[in-house]
């Protein structure tokens, strides 16, 4: 396969798929490569390589037997923000055929270990098929500078997810047009598993109006959004949470007194995330009778389904809807 150099945004698609294939391997330095069934593609086979998890499960079942993704970081032990490229990352890059990148300042070390190559990869950027721009801040997030930024967690939104996936689905048939008909049916078949999700996604809309969430972490924060779920986050322990730095004592007892006084219909839990403050929050929630939702910032098995993982949490929010009056 000749790697071609380009940035590749595709906008307003929306074809999908599922089903994970082949075997995994992971390395010492934490990535896992996945090839598909290679010897049965009807064209070339093409090396995909994600920056993290979220993408390439998505990534590894719309290739199918025509790919052989590797994904950097898989591993939910590892913060992608604070991630840095080992050598064989560098190699794995230098390797591929395709790149799929989250983009909006969440890998800009996967984006950097590109911009080296001598023979760059075609680039797949949710954040560029989103349309968002990193200079763009909003009010949410915050850089290290102090600037805010926009909210990086794009897997958590329902709409970017099936455009990115269309993206991908449209990189690999340019990459290798003879397994067209090939990655049309993985995304066909895609899309018939995404169903579940995206009818989770609409009960909610239904049951979330009017309600109110808060959040120990912002991870959540895209799909709270588009199911309609109201924040009633304390805005400092947000913005501290945004910045990974310790939340002011004012707003952590804001957060204890809005979970007291029946402020927050729903407490949604990042598990990734230890320490004593979050656990101290549940604990709040769980002493004022308030549902606890855990969520996670990545796919905690990363072999594993991008749906099935969504669709758990999707669940978990609505069974705990279900409990709050």
């Amino acid at each position: 396969m000749h790697r071609r150099t380009a940035v590749l945004a595709f906008f307003g698609l929306t074809v999908l798929s599922l089903a994970a294939c082949g075997g995994g391997a992971g390395s010492s330095d934490g990535r896992t490569t996945n090839a598909g069934d290679t010897a049965n593609c009807p064209g070339e086979a093409v090396d995909v390589v994600a920056s993290v998890a979220q993408w390439g499960q998505i990534a590894q079942a719309l290739a199918g037997d025509c790919g052989t993704v590797t994904t950097i970081v898989a591993s939910s032990a590892v913060d992608p923000h604070d991630f840095e490229a080992s050598t064989g990352d560098i190699a794995a890059f230098s390797d591929a055929d395709l790149v799929v990148v989250n983009g909006a300042d969440y890998d800009g070390w996967a984006e950097s270990a590109v911009e080296t190559l001598d023979s760059a990869p075609v680039v797949v950027s949710a954040a560029e098929v989103a349309g968002i721009d990193t200079g763009e801040h909003s009010d949410d997030h915050a850089d290290e500078d102090g600037h805010a930024a926009p909210d990086p967690h794009l897997w958590y939104d329902p709409e970017i997810v099936p455009e990115t996936a269309a993206a991908i689905t449209a990189a690999l048939t340019e990459l290798s047009p003879d397994a067209a008909d090939h990655f049309a049916q993985r995304a066909t078949a895609w899309a018939a598993d995404l169903e579940p999700y995206r009818a989770l996604v609409a009960g909610l809309q239904e049951s979330a109006a009017g309600r109110t969430y808060a959040a120990t972490e912002t991870v959540f924060d895209r799909m709270a959004a588009a199911v309609g779920l109201t924040d009633a986050t304390p805005e400092g322990y947000r913005r501290s949470a945004s910045n990974e730095s310790e939340p002011a004592p004012g707003d952590l007892a804001e957060f204890e007194a809005a979970l007291a006084d029946g402020g927050v219909d729903v407490l949604v839990f990042n598990s990734q995330t230890s320490g004593g403050i979050p656990e101290q929050l549940r604990a709040a929630a769980e002493d004022a009778g308030v549902p606890v939702v855990e969520v996670t910032e990545s796919p905690v098995d990363a072999g594993g389904s991008f749906v099935e993982w969504q669709s758990a949490q999707l669940s978990a929010l609505s069974d705990a809807l279900s409990r709050t009056p």
